[in-house]
């Protein structure tokens, strides 16, 4: 069974707010040494690229 738009729509919402904390940390992490946070960052934006 299928997600209906409210639910895909609430899905990408909640994506987003979860990139946008993973920013905020990714900002004091400019060296990239917290190598998961930055690998989860892009793999949430390559999910919401796809929606």
């Amino acid at each position: 069974m299928g997600l209906s738009k409210k639910d895909l729509g609430k899905k990408k919402a909640n994506l987003k707010s979860r990139l946008e904390e993973l920013e905020k940390k990714a900002k004091f992490d400019p060296i990239k040494k917290d190598r998961k946070l930055h690998e989860e960052i892009a793999e949430l934006r390559k999910k919401i690229g796809a929606q």
